[in-house]
């Protein structure tokens, strides 16, 4: 388990986050935020630059949150936020500036252990 107050290369966060799209409790941004339920399931894509995670019920996309990594400096794993949910932001940076500018709750936290095969990555 790593620090839960850890920063990590989007990249790396980004791979684990693919193979834990079943632990994946809520996203979104200031503005909107897209709940799991349990007749739900996330997809991703990518389009350059922009990564796509989706939250899809059978063939419908029930909603998206759009992450354009050009603005993505480093995630940041922010620990147990509540029993059972743990917070990871995705930080934009500017010269005079640093906000969340999207993020994700997981039911568990970060972890570097390489997945053992498919039961290991769905939780």
């Amino acid at each position: 388990m790593v620090d839960p107050l850890a920063t990590l290369p989007f990249e790396t966060f980004w791979n684990w986050l693919l193979l834990h799209p079943n632990c994946i409790l809520r996203a979104g941004t200031a503005d909107a935020v897209v709940f799991d339920d349990d007749d739900l399931h996330w997809h991703f894509a990518a389009d350059g630059a922009l990564f796509f995670v989706q939250v899809i019920r059978g063939k419908r996309l029930l909603g998206e949150v759009v992450v354009d990594t050009e603005r993505v400096a480093y995630a940041q794993a922010l620990g147990e936020e509540r029993e059972g949910e743990f917070l990871f932001e995705l930080v934009s940076e500017s010269a005079t500036e640093r906000t969340a500018a999207y993020f994700f709750v997981l039911s568990h936290g970060y972890d570097d252990e390489e997945p053992r095969g498919p039961e290991h990555a769905v939780h």
